[in-house]
């Protein structure tokens, strides 16, 4: 098998500093978090940003700050920018962060409902964002909620949007989308085109065993307090025990762990000037 590319997500949207203490939310403190994760074994970040109310936020002045961070310290990790729409409405909303010309960005190609909001993703937005990333060779990584949004990437690159081979991040155990169990993630798996790379990000209690069985197909993780605040029942995670955990798991089913560098070559990344 492939070596696993490790995602780390310190951030996201939704865990705050009342719900967890480990949450990281300055720049320096999401850059020092994956600083550590990418030590441990991390080759992609997913990266959210907050302002200076800890709320998420849509602004390219923060992100920057995230990226200089790294930059100073030579951090070679994979950052990928989330254009996520809970943090922004407007289409400049949500690819005002693409200027940054990150290498990858992720990009869901679809709506569907969280527990406290409908996550909309408009036919125009999607498009928008792909033409965006295509023009400045932003990898998309595309975000799966359901099945009719691997469709809609696959539509996408019959048209000429995203190019091939698609990268597709299987989001299960959100209420209100597709539930994490074992059976949906081999129906996701078997629904994307031959030749496409794919990562599972597992929210909820079945995150170890799901991320488990996805090693065991030939798949990558993401793990991250993005995900999952808790380590285990009652105990809260810190991101670089949840990046520790599931390396030790891919090396126990024999799978080794891609560099940044590797996981460059795997995800078809464009080189950078």
């Amino acid at each position: 098998m492939d070596k696993v590319i490790i995602t780390i997500a310190p951030t996201g949207n939704v865990p705050t500093r009342n719900l967890t203490p480990h949450v990281p939310v300055t720049p320096e403190e999401i850059a020092g978090d994956i600083v550590d994760c990418y030590n441990a074994g991390a080759s992609v970040a997913h990266i959210h940003a907050r302002d200076e109310n800890e709320m998420p936020t849509h602004r390219k002045d923060v992100f920057a700050a995230i990226q200089k961070c790294l930059d100073d310290v030579g951090c070679p990790v994979i950052r990928q920018l989330s254009t996520g729409g809970r943090h922004g409405k407007t289409l400049d909303e949500r690819s005002e962060n693409l200027t940054l010309n990150p290498e990858m960005a992720s990009l869901s190609t679809g709506s569907t409902n969280f527990p406290s909001m409908a996550y909309v993703n408009s036919p125009e937005l999607i498009e928008f964002l792909a033409k965006n990333m295509q023009r400045r060779g932003i990898k998309p990584e595309v975000e799966v909620f359901d099945t009719a949004m691997i469709n809609n990437a696959v539509l996408l690159a019959e048209r000429g949007l995203l190019e091939k081979p698609l990268l597709f991040n299987f989001v299960l155990g959100i209420k209100g989308a597709i539930p994490a169990t074992a059976k949906n993630l081999l129906h996701l798996q078997e629904s994307i085109p031959k030749g496409s790379q794919w990562t599972v990000s597992v929210i909820g209690r079945q995150h170890v065993p799901l991320s488990t069985i996805a090693l065991a197909m030939g798949g990558n993780v993401r793990v991250g307090i993005e995900d999952n605040i808790y380590f285990s029942k009652g105990r809260l995670a810190t991101n670089l025990e949840l990046v520790e955990r599931i390396v030790q798991i891919s090396r126990l089913l024999g799978r080794e762990i891609a560099s940044p560098k590797e996981a460059r070559q795997m995800l078809s990344l464009k080189k950078r000037a």
